[in-house]
């Protein structure tokens, strides 16, 4: 995807990918879904420079500001599965610094992730997220601003799940429509898992 990016974005590479992990672990320190299913900050601080190492700089693309910002995104037809590898290293890690139940919990919400995720072509957005020091400094739109413009252009869709209410209002400003929601869990000690919330983004018409 031809990007055309502003002055303090670039794109990762793979030598970024502990840098990448922690400001996206930071971003979703406070998330109700992630809290849900890993019960423990620290753990986030494991799993996402993980999964940003053997998976989204691997197959898909992913976007710094600074020390600021960082978001993860994977084309369509690219593997949706981590690998087996990935999946050992992230329940150690489950192990080491989860709540109990925490591999069970992120195996069910990932199965129930894929079998909500869309069919049709489009680009999905795994993590935007900010350092809690650079929110409300528009590092978030300036991180979509460039993907979503490359959308337009070629027609693309974009999908994501939103983990967060208080985020539903600045995916609307981006275009982005609620698709409805799932839980990403069974209840838990008579607790309903937080909702994920489907949205889609239709590419806007260029003008001739």
């Amino acid at each position: 995807m031809d990007l055309d990016l502003p002055f303090g974005m670039k794109r990762a590479e793979p030598a970024d990918w502990q840098q990448l992990g922690a400001i996206t672990a930071e971003a979703f320190c406070e998330d109700p879904v992630n809290r849900w299913i890993f019960g423990s900050p620290m753990t986030l601080d494991a799993v996402f420079p993980i999964l940003a190492r053997t998976h989204y700089l691997k197959h898909g693309f992913c976007h710094l500001v600074g020390d600021g910002g960082a978001a993860m995104w994977l084309p369509h037809g690219a593997p949706s599965e981590i690998s087996l590898s990935a999946t050992m290293e992230i329940a150690w890690a489950l192990i080491a610094s989860g709540s109990p139940g925490a591999i069970g919990r992120a195996l069910d919400a990932g199965t129930r992730m894929r079998a909500n995720h869309p069919k049709e072509p489009h680009l999905y957005l795994f993590t935007l997220g900010t350092r809690l020091a650079y929110r409300g400094k528009g590092i978030g739109k300036s991180l979509l601003a460039p993907v979503l413009a490359a959308c337009d252009r070629t027609g693309t869709a974009v999908y994501l799940e939103n983990s967060n209410p208080n985020n539903q209002g600045f995916y609307r400003s981006h275009g982005f429509e609620s698709q409805g929601f799932f839980p990403c869990g069974a209840e838990r000690n008579g607790q309903k898992a937080p909702l994920l919330q489907m949205m889609w983004r239709v590419p806007k018409p260029q003008s001739a």
